[in-house]
């Protein structure tokens, strides 16, 4: 009797010795569908009651979180970098969504939360700092790894 060769497929899974696969989809997935929350948010409901500059900041957070929530994923599928350089890119990855794009969040409806939230205005740039060293360890990390 032949065996049923249907049994030998295995489920789509990911590999469980790179961990940091499953994670980084993980945290991308999620990333991308807040943004797209928030932008649907800000199209619609926000636009009645935010300035056209608070929108517009609004907007660039958005689209900022959606960016580095394209870089995880590809961070995720890059086979040049290591599971330590894929886990340091995307922990400085998140630190620098929630303080760039949260800050922004929070500075835009300020006014709406009556939250006087100014003192946020220096960890913009501060997220934007951990944002661009993601980008460069990606690079140096890159560069760094022996041709196989």
């Amino acid at each position: 009797m032949k065996k049923n060769t249907y049994r030998k497929i295995k489920k789509c899974t990911f590999d469980k010795n790179f961990p940091m696969t499953r994670k980084l989809v993980t945290l991308a997935a999620f990333f991308g569908f807040v943004a797209i929350i928030l932008g649907a948010f800000g199209a619609h409901a926000l636009k009645e009651v935010l300035t056209a500059e608070q929108l517009v900041s609004f907007e660039t957070g958005v689209r900022y979180q959606m960016y580095h929530a394209l870089f995880l994923l590809l961070i995720s599928q890059l086979n040049v970098l290591t599971e330590k350089n894929k886990r340091t890119i995307g922990i400085l990855t998140t630190i620098g969504i929630f303080l760039f794009s949260g800050s922004i969040f929070l500075l835009a409806t300020q006014g709406l939360s009556g939250i006087n939230s100014k003192f946020l205005g220096p960890v913009t740039p501060v997220g934007g700092l951990f944002l661009i060293v993601s980008w460069f360890l990606t690079a140096f990390y890159s560069m760094k790894q022996k041709n196989n």
